[in-house]
């Protein structure tokens, strides 16, 4: 046999990513070029595309891509996109990189990605560092008993959080971004509308409360750096959640001060000691699981990561420890061990 053909014979087929895109979010011709781009740097081949469409969210798209075997998934898009194509990759061991081009960017922002740089973000995505983090899933039941399971990355919301989600004008959204709430959160603080609920927290005891606001997740930081879960940790292995009981009188007056301060009494060493030595009010709790199950005695809206996914009566909201593997800057990873 000729010594080159053995050589050929034994060389390993060359590496190819597959790029999930929302032609509606991110331009597609920059997109190839930055993909092309990264494929020569590193040696790869052409990667596979696969575009969704008015009638797919993203997950079809990426269910696509997760059979095509890819090295590497590449998800470019809004929140939205993202949130679906997590459903399809959750569990599957194929890294995932980001392209971010929703409004929030909440996961890409815990994740220190880059944000409104197309270039830098396929960079990242080739060059990178695998971290391995978690996928909160949701199992809704409707009022009829018809169940849906999906995925989350950051928060589920019920109350106040998903009426925001539902109600809030899509164009000024767009234009002014987390401005555009504003509308929305002074109605409902104003109308105070609050709901009956019975929670319960892994093998605990059922608590039967009264709330105006329900919110679990897997991420703490808002936009605008406010810090509504101070526990939360994106790998932990658990959910995190807050309950806003504000009642009546001063209960949202001292929700208020205790999330503006909430930053600095959670990620300072003096804060800490404030926050130890201060008393929690009782208009809002916090509470930590593996597993938060909630039914009302009548439907509530539901928000995944800001999609609004209607009413529901119950829900059960859990955690894939480490369900998904995301690329990031290698000094991010490096601030992380640290």
């Amino acid at each position: 046999m000729n010594a080159d053909s053995g050589d050929r014979a034994e060389e390993s087929p060359r590496r190819r990513a597959a790029i999930v895109v929302n032609p509606a979010k991110v331009s597609i011709e920059t997109l190839r070029a930055a993909v092309a781009r990264e494929e020569s740097l590193a040696g790869w081949s052409p990667s596979a595309w696969f575009e969704t469409s008015a009638s797919d969210d993203g997950r079809a798209a990426a269910e696509d891509a997760v059979r095509s075997a890819p090295e590497l998934i590449v998800v470019a898009g809004g929140d939205g996109t993202l949130r679906a194509a997590a459903e399809a990759l959750t569990g599957s061991g194929i890294p995932l990189g980001l392209v971010p081009s929703g409004t929030g960017n909440l996961f890409a922002r815990e994740l220190s990605l880059p944000l409104n740089d197309l270039t830098a973000s396929i960079a990242t995505a080739f060059r990178g560092v695998d971290r391995p983090v978690d996928a909160g899933i949701a199992i809704l039941e409707r009022a009829d008993g018809r169940e849906s399971q999906h995925a989350f990355l950051v928060m589920a919301g019920i109350g106040l959080d998903a009426h925001m989600a539902g109600h809030t004008n899509e164009r000024l959204k767009k234009r002014i971004g987390w401005l555009a709430y504003s509308d929305p959160i002074a109605r409902s603080i104003f109308g105070n509308k609050q709901f009956d609920l019975s929670y319960r927290l892994d093998d605990r005891p059922a608590v039967q409360t009264r709330a105006h606001t329900v919110i679990v997740g897997n991420s703490g930081m808002l936009t605008g750096g406010l810090l509504l879960l101070p526990a939360a940790a994106i790998d932990d292995g658990r959910l995190d959640a807050v309950i806003f009981r504000p009642g009546r009188g001063s209960g949202w007056t001292n929700i208020g001060y205790r999330l503006a301060f909430n930053r600095m009494l959670h990620r300072t060493r003096f804060g800490r000691l404030v926050a130890s030595l201060t008393p929690t009010p009782r208009a809002i709790r916090w509470a930590q699981a593996y597993e938060m199950r909630v039914r009302f005695t009548e439907a509530q809206e539901i928000q995944l990561d800001g999609d609004a996914h209607g009413l529901i009566s119950a829900a059960s909201l859990s955690v894939q420890h480490h369900g998904l593997i995301v690329r990031v800057p290698r000094r991010s990873a490096a601030t992380t061990r640290a």
